[in-house]
């Protein structure tokens, strides 16, 4: 360890973090459980593969109106 070294900076937040973690020993697997439900989800390829199929594209400019002109 060197002499100089200054002792490690830590903000409110990640002190106010740390103590909440230390009070609630679950709130990490909860947290888990949570994405686990809103994000880590499986993908049907082939339901992908369909959209991507099904997309209808897009004209240069959106707001021209349809004219035989």
């Amino acid at each position: 360890m060197s002499l100089f070294r200054r002792p490690d900076y830590h903000s409110e937040a990640s002190l106010f973090i740390d103590q909440l973690k230390a009070s609630r020993p679950a709130l990490e697997a909860q947290q888990r459980a949570g994405r686990a439900l809103l994000w880590d989800l499986s993908l049907d390829r082939s339901a992908q593969a369909g959209y991507r199929d099904a997309k209808v594209a897009q004209k240069p400019y959106v707001y021209q109106t349809k004219s035989d002109q």
